[in-house]
């Protein structure tokens, strides 16, 4: 193969990313192989690592050099191999782990959806169905439990890693009451309470999710006394005793339903109580390439997808809400607040 020298930078380039899978992959392994966990704060060799979890270790210096690259662990001049930031979130049991979400994010399962996404896009319909025989959903708990249960973990550290930032410029004041839509485990919700002592707090989601909430909203828990857990399913109804709505990554479904979600709130809560959407928009801010790789798994998988900030907008406008203001969250994340418009008086 050979190359213009003025063109060698873009064909190695496009060949990096043809190869991309490769990051993920490796990503992956170090994750399933608890490298992180086993590098601690020492430097060690590869040899040393390898003892520690069970890896031949030639293929695992292979694997440890192709992780530099992408600067997860660096090599230092001795050869011994040491954390990086990116490292450091692979290890188990820190507050700012993402070790399940980087399992959840390459599950088995997603490399072969992966290869049919020239079909969705001729399509604009996931493949999943086709591929499967049944919704995604379905499939992931009747077929693979062990990915259910890392998706349960996963969507775990993902609260806890945005729960804080969300919590911190969500506008409640006068709110005597939030309700969280499709909160999960409410950690969302338990940092709402936190930050706001007059606040009470609905916690909103299906009877399994609630069933584990966070403890703190539990029976006995140290917020219990101020929240409420209910479940049922958003697309029917949703709680109607609520001066403020959160919906936090949940309208990631098709259009149709979303507009479906937002319009139960319009139909059920008073005039003027506010709604607050966060979501990754895939044309705002720093976070793209997450988001827009997110979209493209959502099409895979329920045929869902990531909104452009116009997109939800007009769903926001479609459901009848008031758009009142739109501000980043963090690097990835955005906010819409909006309110659901006056009730005529009787």
């Amino acid at each position: 193969m050979t190359s213009d020298t003025s063109t060698e930078p873009q064909l190695l380039g496009m060949l990096e990313r043809a190869l991309s899978a490769g990051c993920a992959a490796s990503v992956r392994a170090a994750a399933k192989l608890g490298v992180a966990d086993a590098l601690g704060d020492t430097p060690a060799t590869a040899e040393e690592l390898a003892v520690a979890i069970g890896a031949d270790p030639d293929a695992l210096r292979r694997l440890l050099r192709s992780l530099t690259c992408h600067e997860v662990f660096a090599e230092d001049p001795d050869g011994r191999f040491v954390h990086t930031g990116l490292s450091l979130l692979l290890r188990t049991g820190t507050p700012d782990s993402v070790h399940h979400l980087v399992l959840w994010l390459t599950e088995p399962w997603s490399w072969e959806l992966w290869g049919r996404l020239e079909e969705a896009v001729r399509t604009g319909k996931d493949v999943f169905v086709d591929l499967h025989g049944r919704e995604f959903f379905d499939q992931l708990h009747a077929a693979w439990p062990q990915s259910a249960e890392v998706f349960d973990l996963a969507m775990t550290q993902a609260s806890r890693q945005s729960a804080a930032a969300v919590a911190g410029v969500l506008p409640l004041s006068g709110a005597r009451t939030v309700a969280d839509i499709g909160g999960g485990q409410g950690f969302l919700l338990a940092s709402l309470l936190e930050r706001h002592p007059g606040v009470r707090g609905i916690l909103f989601d299906r009877p399994d999710v609630v069933a584990g909430a966070d403890a703190r909203l539990r029976e006995g828990g140290a917020l219990a006394e101020r929240a409420r857990l209910v479940a049922g399913d958003c697309r029917e109804t949703v709680p109607a005793d609520a001066d403020a709505y959160v919906f936090k990554n949940v309208l990631g479904m098709n259009d149709e339903d979303a507009v479906v979600v937002l319009r139960n709130v319009v139909a059920t809560a008073r005039g003027g109580a506010r709604v607050i959407i966060v979501e990754n928009l895939v044309d705002d801010g720093p976070g793209q390439r997450f988001s827009t790789a997110m979209d493209l798994r959502m099409l895979l998988t329920v045929g869902g997808r990531k909104h452009t900030r116009r997109g939800l907008l007009s769903l926001v406008e479609r459901a009848g809400l008031v758009v009142t203001d739109v501000r980043p969250v963090d690097s990835y994340q955005h906010m819409i607040v909006a309110t659901t418009p006056a009730r005529p008086a009787r």
